[in-house]
């Protein structure tokens, strides 16, 4: 199988599954992903997602070349169509689920797989790992959102000397410029992913999905129209009937934020 799937305490663990080509993203592995997270969306058992590769070399090379060729072969409206609209798709699918998504990345994150990174919400980073943009090297531009997405976690001048050199950069950079919360040892990757998506999770859904909403929706707008969708999201959460008994809980000492100040 392209992509495995264990669940457990309310974290669904996704693993790209094809090591032996670097958990290249073929067409298969893409609608399988977004397969996978329309069915975590409807499903309350899973209030989480980490996404990682099989294998000890990658997370995933970016997408499969040889597939590609052939959609380039048969023309570049039939290319765009199968790759890149396929590509961009999962990653928007990403980057605007309601629950949170944290890529664990265990090796290489080239290509289509740094642009995974760069659409989840959350990420964490082997110490192992190895990033880059490197399609500029086969002569065209990132597909899957790379050119959009990695500028407004860098900025501008920062994600062009990646884009347009190809090289490869470490963790660290990694972490420097915005793509990745956390490195780690490679032998906690895992349970830090998994302690974060805990410590997430002690909160109410629609608390969590307000947040991701607010915030990832917000990315494109004017503070006006952001100050909007903020209050849109608050204005959801109330009337959903979850925030008021959570209010008097912490009210009466019994609540999630029982340790935390209150707002105002």
């Amino acid at each position: 199988m392209n992509v495995l799937v264990e669940v457990a305490e309310r974290i669904a663990l996704v693993t790209l599954n094809r090591p032996e080509r670097l958990n290249a993203l073929d067409f298969a592995t893409i609608d399988c992903l977004q397969a996978l997270l329309d069915g975590f969306e409807a499903d309350g058992e899973v209030g989480a997602v980490i996404l990682t590769g099989a294998g000890e070399r990658a997370f995933s090379a970016g997408a499969d070349i040889h597939e590609f060729t052939g959609s380039v072969r048969a023309g570049a409206a039939v290319a765009v169509r199968d790759f890149v609209l396929r590509g961009q798709r999962l990653t928007a699918r990403i980057e605007r689920f309601p629950k949170p998504v944290i890529v664990a990345v265990n090796g290489l994150a080239y290509g289509g797989g740094c642009e995974i990174t760069e659409a989840a919400p959350l990420a964490l980073a082997s110490e192992r790992a190895s990033f880059a943009k490197p399609e500029i090297r086969l002569g065209m531009p990132p597909t899957f959102g790379g050119t959009q997405r990695l500028p407004r976690l860098a900025g501008r001048k920062r994600a062009l000397a990646l884009l347009l050199s190809g090289e490869p950069f470490s963790p660290a950079h990694a972490l420097e410029i915005g793509l990745v919360n956390q490195v780690v040892p490679h032998e906690r990757l895992l349970p830090a992913a998994r302690e974060l998506a805990g410590r997430i999770l002690r909160h109410t859904p629609e608390a969590i999905a307000a947040v991701l909403a607010s915030a990832t929706g917000g990315l494109d707008l004017g503070i006006a129209d952001g100050l909007a969708l903020e209050a849109e999201q608050f204005r959801r959460v109330a009337a959903s009937g979850r925030l008021l008994p959570e209010l008097e809980a912490w009210a009466a000492g019994r609540g999630r934020g029982r340790a935390v100040s209150p707002a105002g």
